[in-house]
Formats: C-alpha cells, structure tokens, sequence
C-alpha cells in the first residue's frame, strides 16, 4: 500500500521545542501543518493524521517534537537528526 501526502506528515522543524507545561490537557500536532506549533491548531482537517493528546499531571519541563517522526510522540527522541525539512510546513 503507497501512502498518500496526507498519510505523510510534514516536518515543521529539525529541533524539539523546550518548554514548561503547567498541569492540563493539550493536543500536539502529529500532522506539521499547524502555525502553532508543537500545539495542533487543527490543520490536520486536510489530513488522515490526527494530533496527540498528552497529559500533564505536575508542571514541567518537556522537549516536544517538531519533526514528527519521533518513537516516543509527543516527545523527542532525536530522531530529527537523520531527517530534512520537507516543504509545507508553517
């Protein structure tokens, strides 16, 4: 089976963004489309690729992934290393 362009997702960029989540619910792009990213602003709609829902129990620190292609979604895992941006992105 040959996957689609909306089977793919687009990297937004080769680096996590860093940053301090307070306790909540929030979505992470899984698809790249989003201009608010690492957070899903639903762009997906073009796509068959849905966000992820991550929980926060206690205020930290996280490295969310930008290249999408992570193991560990919604976190990094280097992966982005071995990839190269793909146009499309925000």
């Amino acid at each position: 089976m040959s996957e689609t362009p909306s089977d793919k997702p687009i990297v937004a960029r080769c680096e996590p963004t860093v940053l301090t989540l307070e306790p909540g619910i929030y979505w992470w792009c899984a698809c790249g489309r989003s201009k608010e990213q690492p957070f899903c602003d639903g762009s997906h709609d073009v796509t068959d690729i849905k966000p992820v829902k991550l929980r926060i129990a206690d205020t930290r620190e996280v490295a969310l992934c930008n290249c999408k292609h992570s193991n560990g979604r919604p976190y990094c895992d280097g992966t982005h290393h071995a990839l190269k941006p793909t146009t499309g992105g925000p």
